[in-house]
């Protein structure tokens, strides 16, 4: 993304694989929810997100030990220009996909239109970009940008290329249980809708012996068991139905494995370090909803939200407040906006609360003792500005209408902090209610923003790009389909999306993120959180990982890819 990649080009393996793992045997996982498709790509439907990194491949491949750098995969060779208008793979002659049929120029077009046509939202943002794309030679393929960004190269390398032969006889839109074919290291061997999914290992994975796949896809066998929620998959641990748990919950981490297998030194428990900036976690207001349009009303329901009470008794004070979107990193907002970062948004401070430029955005901080008194009194304070009065208990409007607001919950979702909540809630006249749906209807009604308060998790990187437009972009307040749950529509916000996608150095790459950061958490768009800079996974003591640990922790490429079974 910025500067030279850390590996040389005769690097052997990545630096938190191991090139001498053994292969074989399986490995068990458990996810609650289910599924309904095997098309990862589109929005309709709810497919096993493994399917993108276990089936399909891209043109290059990521370094997780890196923020953002990119390696031969499918492409054995890149060329950008130097003002990054346009970029040229030369695909290697070797790949190809499972069924043994080559992967050719014709694929990797075909597969960039289709998904700009047919797929996520995010895919048609990034080929709007692309003015053109011309073969060159028998194996190359050059991308012409529209406007020259420094990110775009890079998110075009890592779209998944299918098969033309294969997707041209399906309608790529809909729903589908047969499986697309991929050029991965692992085929979809077989699966129960919405109940569990083998994949296979293929022996015969064109790409097994390149240095970015050297000491990876060691599972002969990757299952996925489903489950109706988290209890159930933690039962299923217990009783060694599945090989894995990440556990998120700190009471259960430090006393809860005194069952037989853990005590008989059958679990092992791992503690993962990472240099994730802390993503954002929370209630999600959705701002296209008229009672969470005025900002002095989601100030005070982020008042009303007592985080200290919670870590004290829930959390066993093991977790630290979400601070911002990028917390916890050095792309975090801190302090008051100064040179670059300051010239971004001070065209737009009117679109910002005041004083949004000259300090960090706090999160609320209350004493931790369950009353929350004084957060609560500010809270009431700011409801009466924005024109709401209690009457007979109630918040009201002019009009006599109730504030009142469904929390929409999917499967596994944080039903017991939502009940604290809206409990806390009631102090303030506030009618919260609390409504648990399976993961179909969750993520349909997601999709298309029927929802008035949700929560959701984005994860963010360390180098964040292109896809912070489908996170936050105005597009998104009326395009579903989007990640941009909260109905964001700020020019504020606007304008760092803008500096961000026209970052040229890494300078320039902090002051843009920063300033979004520092947007959006001003917005008072989702209440917080907590996060952990470590992941627990406790899992079967015959599972064995590298010494060494990616940058980004436990995140895609780690768990089960550079793992294996001692067996």
């Amino acid at each position: 993304m910025y500067g030279e990649p850390e590996l040389r080009s005769d690097f052997t393996h990545l630096p938190y694989a191991n090139p001498d793992a053994p292969k074989g045997g399986s490995i068990r996982f458990g996810e609650v929810g289910g599924f309904d498709s095997l098309n990862p790509f589109i929005v309709k439907g709810t497919a096993p997100w493994q399917l993108r990194y276990k089936v399909f491949e891209s043109l290059l491949a990521r370094n997780w030990d890196e923020p953002f750098s990119l390696y031969p995969l499918l492409a054995e060779s890149v060329e950008i220009a130097p003002d990054r208008s346009w970029v040229e793979f030369m695909l290697d002659p070797a790949a190809r996909f499972s069924d043994g049929s080559a992967v050719t120029v014709d694929d990797v077009i075909y597969s960039m239109e289709l998904l700009a046509k047919d797929g996520r939202p995010n895919y048609r943002n990034t080929w709007s970009n692309v003015a053109g794309a011309e073969r060159v030679g028998a194996r190359g393929v050059r991308f012409r940008f529209v406007t020259p960004e420094r990110e775009a190269p890079l998110i075009l390398a890592l779209h998944p290329i299918l098969k033309r032969a294969d997707a041209e006889t399906r309608n790529f839109r809909e729903t589908t249980l047969s499986p697309l074919i991929g050029s991965g290291a692992y085929v979809v061997d077989a699966f129960e809708p919405g109940r569990r999914i083998i994949f296979r290992r293929n022996p015969d994975h064109w790409a097994r012996d390149l240095p970015v796949m050297r000491g990876q896809a060691n599972f002969d066998e990757i299952i996925i068991d489903y489950f109706r929620d988290a209890n159930a998959v933690w039962e299923a641990f217990t009783a060694g139905a599945i090989d894995v748990y990440r556990d998120s919950d700190p009471a259960r981490w430090r006393a809860g494995y005194g069952f037989p297998a853990a005590q008989e030194g059958r679990i092992v428990q791992a503690e993962i370090p990472n240099g994730r900036p802390s993503g954002m976690k929370g209630f999600v207001f959705n701002t296209r909803k008229s009672i969470f349009e005025d900002i002095r009303v989601r100030e005070a329901l982020t008042l009303a939200f007592d985080f200290e009470w919670i870590q004290r008794t829930m959390l066993a004070g093991a977790f630290a407040r979400i601070p911002s979107y990028f917390g916890g990193s050095p792309l975090a907002h801190s302090g008051a906006a100064e040179g670059r970062e300051r010239e971004i948004l001070a065209p737009f401070a009117d679109a910002l609360p005041e004083g949004a430029l000259d300090a960090t955005i706090e999160q609320p901080v209350s004493t931790g003792d369950g009353r929350n008194r004084r957060n609560l009194r500010r809270a009431a304070k700011l409801l009466e500005d924005a024109g709401w009065r209690v009457s007979d208990g109630r918040l009201t409007d002019a009009d006599g209408d109730a504030f009142a607001f469904e929390i929409l919950l999917g499967a596994g979702a944080d039903e017991q902090v939502a009940g604290i909540y809206a409990e806390a809630l009631k102090r303030l006249g506030v009618s919260a209610s609390v409504r648990l749906v399976d993961a179909a209807q969750y993520q349909a009604r997601r999709n298309d923003y029927d929802y008035d308060m949700i929560v959701n998790t984005w994860a963010l990187s360390l180098s964040p790009g292109i896809e912070q437009r489908f996170y936050w972009g105005e597009a998104g307040v009326q395009t579903p389909g989007t990640r941009n749950y909260m109905g964001v529509g700020n020019p504020a916000v606007e304008a760092a999306l803008d500096a961000l996608a026209a970052a040229d150095t890494k300078a320039a790459f902090i002051s843009s993120v920063r300033a979004l950061d520092r947007a959006l958490t001003a917005g008072r768009y989702v209440i917080p959180f907590w996060y952990a800079p470590k992941s627990w996974i406790a899992h079967d003591a015959r599972l064995a990982r590298p010494e060494s640990v990616p940058l980004y922790g436990d995140w895609i490429g780690y768990l089960p890819d550079v793992w294996w079974r001692t067996e």
